[in-house]
This record gives structure tokens, C-alpha cells and sequence, in this order.
């Protein structure tokens, strides 16, 4: 199944900071649904990245740390966006890395449109009632996710 975008809540069709994040809804690349609107009421995180993005493959480990530590504590939730990239290399790339959020394929670059997403990674924050209260270009560090994360903390 093909992902798709469509106006959020708000009325918004591209992610902007303040305003609601875009629909995101298809199929994980290991088959599950997705849809961010089932995640309301949760911090959520949403990577845009590709499996030959050498700055994905560093954030990632980073990425998984503070799921463990802020997932059972928060309610901190992540959504992966494949971006121009082959499902057989990026879930080959996440089996890798022992990565468990799900990844949604976009294929025709409708989620990359939607969210305006100019390369991988690319990182959107979305606090627990679906605003976009920060967004990341380029690979995020630790300072860079304690930032970003405190604007989107419940």
C-alpha cells in the first residue's frame, strides 16, 4: 500500500511549525498499518531518512536510546518516512541498526511534498495534540534532540 498525506486537522497540506502536522497514513515496511492520527495524544517523532543517508545510520542509535528511555516514561512514539530509497535496502538498513519504529515507503514523494522535506534526515517534532513545534534538517545530535524534544515533552 502506498502512503499517503492529506490536510491535517487543521485545514494545513505541508508541516509547519505551529501549525498541524500533515496526514501520514500507509503500510510499515514490514506490513503493519500506520496512521499518525492514531498517535494523538502522544509526543511523536517523524524521520524522514534513507538507508544511503551516512548522517541517518549516526542518528539513528541516538534515536533508539531515547525511545527506550522516553517511550515508557512519555508516551514518546517515532514514525520513519522512506525517502527515495528501495524498501529492500532500508529494511535491511533497520534490521541492521535493530531499529523498531515503523517506516512508511513513499515512493512517489507525496509524504516528502506534504512535509516539505528537502533530503534525508529530516526530522519533524509533534507535540501530543498533532502541532509541529520543531523541525530538524539535517542529522540531529544529542543536544539537537534534548531542544527539540523539550518543545514537544507532555
Amino acid at each position: 500500500m502506498l502512503a499517503t498525506a492529506a490536510c491535517g486537522a487543521g485545514g494545513t497540506s505541508e508541516a509547519r511549525t505551529g501549525q498541524p502536522a500533515p496526514a501520514l497514513s500507509g503500510t510499515a515496511l514490514d506490513g503493519t498499518p500506520v496512521d499518525l492520527a492514531s498517535l494523538k495524544g502522544k509526543p511523536v517523532i517523524v524521520n524522514f531518512w534513507a538507508s544511503w543517508c551516512t548522517p541517518c545510520r549516526e542518528e539513528f542509535p541516538l534515536f533508539q536510546e531515547k525511545l527506550a528511555e522516553l517511550g515508557p516514561a512519555d508516551g514518546l512514539e517515532m514514525v520513519g518516512v522512506l525517502y527515495k530509497d528501495q524498501p529492500e535496502l532500508a529494511q535491511a538498513f533497520l534490521d541492521d541498526l535493530g531499529a523498531t519504529w515503523p517506516t512508511v515507503d513513499d515512493p512517489d514523494g507525496t509524504l516528502a511534498k506534504a512535509w516539505r522535506t528537502v533530503a534525508p534526515p529530516q526530522t519533524y517534532f509533534i507535540d501530543k495534540d498533532g502541532i509541529v513545534r520543531g523541525i530538524q534538517i539535517g542529522q540531529v545530535r544529542e543536544e539537537d534532540f534534548d531542544t527539540q524534544y523539550a518543545k514537544i515533552k507532555p
